[in-house]
């Protein structure tokens, strides 16, 4: 019997099946070039259909040049679509970058169906290399499929996907550079209105958010993530806050593009956040272990970022930005450099999750982050992970802030903890106590005091 091992489009064998092969690269461009093709082409159909169709646009944009020469690199998206199946190497790769594209087109196609807009120009007519280009273009893509643009949101997912592969700075200049040549080119060639673009964008950030690439820590804790009826409860909530600002769009849309575009963002940044409590996984917010959360992200979820750092500020102004709480050891709100170089703390164990790190990456700064959702309970596993990593920071480096949105709830239950650790303590109330002490505003809820107990009881027993 041959001890060779053989490679099929189950992957390599010796790889763990990780490896996807080019036959199977090969088959999900296939699958999905045809996929775009037919829908794309059905909702040109059915606009076709429907008479003359309503063109949303600014006075402004009467002032956008048409500049032919940026059809190239309009069309060298198709290009880039193509090659970015052969980059995938490993199948869990290639699944997710399928799974990006999918939810693009689908999600694009079908407001092209409920809600086709027209283009409300007519493109000059071109001669030459450029006039064949467009020509060609104009065979199967006609002025309809306006909002959201589809060529906008694949942009996005395929920039996202080439910037993780480049390696040098000079690649990545070169990318950056000719993949805002292929943004920008979506009105310089009169194919698409202003509207369109935000709107495109806005479902490629989605498709980012609802699909981190599962060889990212994030993406993994996320998969084992488990929701607790809390969470759940919150989800709820942020959902009809979402829905609210979804109406309030649907409503402004009739009077001004511009408000509905701000509070559509806002609907859209509400309902990721409901979908993160509904999942229970802190990280939904893909905030990694340096306190970055990813461009696509941030600017996906840019007013719930923003809210959630005014509202610290609004419910801490009258209070310190932190308190003592044992030798070495504080509790407070997220700092900002300013708060970091006041107090002078060598070390900070974030524990939000909603926020992106505010602080610059210092080497002579020790940072730690452990994500978690705001006025939810954390897994024991992460709680343990706090815990530990407070102590190793305090151990190593003196002074060290444990931060939270406001510095009263997650910040609490891992300095608690940390006492309970420290001190023997066998009653997570008795934990509680000696950090409200000092920090009366504590809020710590009946489930958290559960998890604490939990907690400090499976502790004790692996002492044993």
């Amino acid at each position: 019997m041959s001890n060779v091992i053989h490679a099929d489009d189950r992957g390599i064998a010796g790889d763990g099946g990780y490896y996807a092969s080019f036959g199977l690269r090969l088959a999900c461009l296939a699958g999905m070039g045809a996929l775009f093709f037919s829908t794309y082409g059905l909702s040109n159909w059915l606009a076709s259909l429907r008479g003359p169709l309503p063109t949303i646009a600014f006075d402004w944009e009467h002032a956008i040049p048409f500049v032919p020469w940026t059809i190239v690199p309009y069309w060298s998206i198709d290009l880039l679509y193509a090659l970015s199946f052969g980059l995938c190497t490993k199948r869990q790769e290639l699944f997710d970058h399928v799974k990006r594209l999918l939810i693009v087109q689908m999600i694009s196609v079908a407001c092209f169906m409920l809600w086709p807009l027209s283009f409300g120009g007519q493109r000059p007519d071109t001669s030459g290399v450029m006039g064949e280009l467009f020509s060609l273009l104009a065979g199967f893509d006609k002025p309809y499929n306006q909002a959201p643009s589809l060529h906008i949101g694949l942009l996005v997912v395929l920039w996202a996907f080439y910037a993780e592969k480049s390696r040098t700075a000079m690649s990545r200049g070169f990318l950056h550079l000719w993949f805002a040549g292929i943004g920008v080119s979506v009105l310089t060639t009169w194919q698409h209105h202003f509207f369109d673009v935000p709107t495109g964008a806005a479902v490629g950030c989605l498709a980012l958010f609802l699909f981190p690439l599962r060889n990212e820590p994030y993406g993994s804790a996320l998969a084992d993530s488990k929701p607790s009826a809390r969470s759940r409860q919150i989800a709820f909530w942020y959902a009809i806050g979402a829905s609210a600002a979804a109406i309030s769009t649907l409503l402004l849309m009739r009077w001004s593009a511009a408000f509905a575009l701000c509070t559509g963002w806002i609907a859209l940044a509400t309902a990721c956040v409901a979908w993160a409590y509904w999942r229970g996984g802190p990280y939904a917010f893909q905030k990694n272990d340096r306190g970055q959360i990813p461009l696509a992200v941030r600017l996906l979820l840019a007013p719930v970022i923003a809210g959630a750092f005014v509202n610290s500020r609004i419910w801490t102004r009258t209070q310190p930005d932190a308190v003592k709480v044992a030798p070495g050891v504080y509790v407070g709100r997220t700092p900002t450099n300013r708060d970091i170089r006041r107090h002078r703390y060598a070390a900070n164990l974030d524990l939000t999750a909603e926020m992106p790190r505010w602080t610059r990456d210092d080497a002579s700064f020790a940072y730690v982050c452990v994500p978690q959702l705001d006025l939810v309970p954390s897994s024991l596993s992460c709680l343990h992970e706090a815990v530990h990593a407070l102590d190793r920071l305090h151990r190593e480096h003196g002074d060290v802030l444990v931060s939270c949105a406001l510095g009263l709830g997650r910040s609490v239950r891992c300095v608690a903890g940390w006492i309970a650790m420290k001190e023997g303590l066998s009653d997570a109330r008795e934990a509680i106590l000696m950090v409200r002490r000092a920090q009366p505003r504590a809020v710590c809820s009946e489930e958290s005091v559960a998890l604490l107990q939990t907690w400090i009881d499976s502790t004790r027993a692996l002492e044993v």
